[in-house]
């Protein structure tokens, strides 16, 4: 007979097997983000979830704990239930997740917390922040010396706060020896995800991505501004328009000639009001689409350089490569290298 394959067609070889299960315990607090608590969480229970579908049972544990055990009200006003307090033996715990939200204001002037976390972060063999969750851990010392990010609004702040650290504002997650650390919310599961790749294989990762409709590997090191976002900062009306155009046909000709026709003005005026309204010359505008979209076809497949470069609007693989090497500071084969597995490309030494 022939075998019923599981939707997620995810086989039991697949999963490299664990050397004993991973307690992973996230740190909640009163008015803690919601999404920073429950993502991660959401993500590793259902590696084990599907890792269970096989008789695999010791992927991993995940528990809420918090200064209290019992309801936890979090920042958007659902309540969570910690399972974990402050006097619960943590020598069993392997990682640490540390969430964000408008509650470690009051988190950060609780001795009682700060004294738990460091010890707790000492004896965890992985730590990682979500958001502003890098506060609580920037305030106990635990990233003196580290690369770090966090949501791109806190990332100023958090810099002149903690000069000991490293900051990496535009980053969706980093990672730096046993501290991992990553922007708002969302990205926060990208970091648990990479965190299950790194433990059980990128086809647990790929199951679990697909079971939680997610982008598997949306790159640590990629922007957390995408460049049509950027688009939305521009002051509307034509140029805005027109920046929207750009992003959705990088093949055409994006010269500035061909553009300011499009948009009815000579080409001195066009590149005037494009600087003014844009915040960057038309130019540096295109090649950042064309850059932003070689990334994800670099990241996500095999095409050979050249198809890459031409299905990015470049006119060749040499100005491809030189524009990678001058906005990103590696080449096109390199980047792709560093950038194809979710959990390596975000260590750094």
């Amino acid at each position: 007979m022939e075998e019923i394959r599981k939707p997620h067609h995810l086989t039991r070889d697949q999963i490299l097997a664990p050397q004993a299960r991973q307690t992973v315990w996230v740190l909640g607090y009163p008015n803690a983000n919601l999404l920073d608590m429950s993502g991660p969480f959401q993500v590793f229970s259902a590696a084990q979830h599907l890792a269970a579908e096989f008789g695999i049972d010791d992927l991993y544990s995940v528990e809420l704990v918090a200064k209290a055990k019992g309801p936890l009200p979090s920042d958007q006003g659902l309540t969570l239930q910690a399972t974990k307090d402050f006097s619960s033996d943590f020598s069993a715990m392997d990682s640490l997740i540390v969430c964000g939200g408008a509650g470690r204001r009051q988190a950060l002037k609780d001795r009682e917390t700060l004294a738990w976390l460091t010890k707790a972060a000492a004896a965890a063999g992985r730590v990682g922040s979500v958001c502003t969750g890098a506060y609580l851990l920037a305030e106990i010392g635990a990233l003196d010396g580290r690369t770090t990010t966090t949501h791109w609004r806190w990332a100023e702040d958090l810099q002149q706060r903690y000069q000991g650290i490293t900051l990496e504002p535009d980053a969706i997650f980093m990672r730096h020896g046993k501290l991992w650390s990553s922007a708002g919310v969302s990205a926060g599961m990208d970091m648990a995800l990479a965190m299950v790749e790194l433990d059980h294989g990128p086809d647990l990762a790929l199951a679990v991505a697909r079971e939680l409709v997610l982008f598997l590997k949306r790159p640590g090191g990629q922007s957390q501004f995408s460049t049509p976002l950027r688009a939305e900062t521009s002051s509307g009306g034509r140029i805005q328009e027109l920046q929207h155009w750009i992003a959705g046909n990088i093949t055409a000709d994006l010269s500035v000639v061909a553009l300011a026709a499009r948009a009815g003005m000579s080409p001195r005026n066009f590149a005037r009001a494009f600087a003014r309204d844009a915040g960057e010359t038309p130019g540096r505008f295109v090649e950042s689409v064309r850059l932003e979209a070689a990334r994800r076809r670099l990241e996500q497949s095999s095409d050979p350089v050249e198809q890459v470069a031409a299905a990015a609007g470049f006119s060749s693989a040499e100005i491809m490569r030189r524009a990678f090497v001058r906005n990103l500071g590696v080449s096109p084969n390199h980047y792709r290298g560093r950038f194809r597995s979710a959990a390596k490309l975000t260590e750094t030494v």
